[in-house]
């Protein structure tokens, strides 16, 4: 049985405001029930004299947090003097110096890392900064073991260089945020919860998987937090809470599960353009296709392969889960790319060269070929196929149904020509949803926000197209797993004969 999750807080730069820091815990614990331990990053320390007063009644004694409170050392010369050793040490009833870095086993069994201060410029280094020997000092007894598979939380001052990447952005300036041996810490230690503070912004940043796609199995993902400083003018967060179970204690299936935003690793370098992101040689591409039906290691809960990826080097075809139909699919670029039109151009060759398979075999079933991409609130490219009867409607009857339900919603689909690039329309990291009907006819509409996520699915289910509104949300499309792989496997087998990469 899966043992009680903790109920842990995180905390920004507490500067000195230790009375308002305790007074919200205790107003949160009073609102939400006790919680088990207090994580601090950044600066703890002020060095006013009003912050000095306010941490000598904890110190004495007179006061006492009301929760088990772990901070990290000195981020500044000036807050050194709170700090006895650099080794760690209780400082008050109830509150812990972690020290410079280390892990911190709880008796549950929560494994926490943590670096204090910031990176050292010139040696010796100042006690307020960290070198590459502490770095390594932390990462090498748990990268030697093999059975290490991440830690639970990572707990560091300063930002990872980069984290940003291929996420959400932050909302301060990139160019002098973080460092890049912290980020190297973190690819290493695969932190399921990684907290810094320094920056005095909130930033959580979309959940990061920490295996390669197609090439490795399943492994569960990060979550990197930024906090805003205690009692910030701008009410910025600075208090994160969250449970979780230590991961030695968790189902490994459970472990691994994806979230839906996942995101690449913002850590590892990514190919450079023309370059194929092969499976690697000891897989066949057919073992490859097994490998991710089993471990789900694309990070989407929602796919199934039909496709073996032997010559396809760049995208492969997923049966939606959830389908509207029994051959609605899913075409995926093999790499990281958010959009249309941000793919590669060799990427385009071969995703074109899927379009046209997929459109002469709607053709040879008497179905008229219907795609449409939602470039909004996702994080990899998924350009959904939906064939639709002849006998059921014409392309008008398509293109009518679409233009209607986006009047009703307040929103105007564009009318493209069917040779337009959308590269002309919407430069890179331009929101928008798009149809393209089976005359190559593009009907286009520019994000502004509150977008239905489900409106391609629910104009195709509606009464005048496919006559299904109930599918029209794919969470309620429910079937079993042998199903699933009945669908995709009779998928296949249709396919075969219009399949490109089977003719070279």
């Amino acid at each position: 049985m899966e043992e009680k999750p903790l109920r842990v807080l995180a905390c920004g730069d507490v500067e000195g405001r230790i009375n308002a820091l305790f007074n919200r815990v205790n107003a949160i614990q009073k609102k939400s029930g006790q919680f088990d331990l207090l994580l601090c990053v950044g600066e703890f320390f002020g060095n006013s004299p009003e912050a000095e007063a306010e941490w000598e009644a904890y110190k004495s004694g007179a006061k006492k947090a009301p929760i088990h409170t772990y901070i990290l050392g000195a981020a500044s010369q000036e807050t050194v003097k709170y700090f006895p050793n650099s080794d760690g040490c209780e400082l008050a009833e109830n509150i812990t110096c972690l020290g410079r870095r280390g892990i911190f086993t709880g008796a549950s069994g929560l494994q926490i890392a943590y670096v204090s201060g910031r990176e050292a410029q010139h040696e010796p280094a100042p006690s307020h900064c960290f070198t590459s020997k502490d770095i390594t000092a932390l990462a090498a007894p748990l990268l030697s073991n093999s059975k290490f598979r991440g830690v639970d939380v990572l707990l560091t001052s300063q930002w990872p260089r980069g984290v940003w990447q291929y996420g959400n952005s932050p909302e301060t300036d990139t160019k002098f945020c973080g460092v890049s041996s912290i980020a190297d810490l973190a690819d290493k230690l695969k932190p399921r919860y990684h907290f810094a503070g320094l920056e005095a912004v909130h930033y959580e940043r979309l959940p990061y998987r920490n295996h390669v796609v197609l090439q490795e199995n399943a492994q569960h993902v990060s979550r990197f937090i930024a906090l805003a400083t205690v009692n910030n003018p701008a009410k910025k967060k600075y208090l994160y809470a969250f449970n979780i179970v230590p991961m030695k204690s968790m189902d490994p299936a459970e472990l691994v599960k994806q979230p839906q935003d996942v995101t690449e690793n913002p850590y590892r370098k990514p190919m450079k353009d023309g370059k194929k992101e092969k499976p690697p040689p000891s897989m066949t591409g057919a073992e490859v296709c097994c490998h991710i039906i089993l471990q789900k290691s694309f990070g989407y809960a929602d796919l199934l392969l039909i496709k073996h990826l032997l010559l396809s080097v760049f995208c492969y075809m997923a049966l939606a889960k959830g389908s509207l139909t029994p051959d609605h699919v899913l075409l995926l670029p093999i790499g990281h790319y958010q959009s249309v039109v941000d793919l590669a151009s060799e990427v385009v060759e071969e995703m074109e060269k899927y379009k046209s398979a997929i459109k002469k075999f709607c053709k040879s079933r008497g179905q008229r070929c219907i795609m449409f991409e939602r470039n909004y609130r996702s994080q990899h490219l998924q350009l959904q196929v939906v064939p639709v009867s002849m006998e059921k409607c014409s392309t008008e009857d398509i293109k009518e149904a679409f233009m209607t339900q986006a009047e009703e919603q307040q929103m105007e689909l564009m009318e493209i020509p069917a040779h337009t690039d959308l590269k002309q329309i919407a430069p890179p990291g331009t929101p928008y949803f798009y149809v393209e009907l089976d005359t190559g006819e593009k009907l286009f509409y520019r994000i502004k926000k509150n977008f239905p996520l489900q409106f391609g699915r629910e104009v195709l289910a509606s009464e005048a197209l496919l006559n299904i509104p109930m599918r029209a949300d794919w969470r309620e499309c429910k079937c079993t797993k042998e199903e699933e792989e009945d669908q995709a496997k009779q998928m296949r087998s249709d396919f075969e004969p219009f399949d490109f990469a089977l003719d070279d």
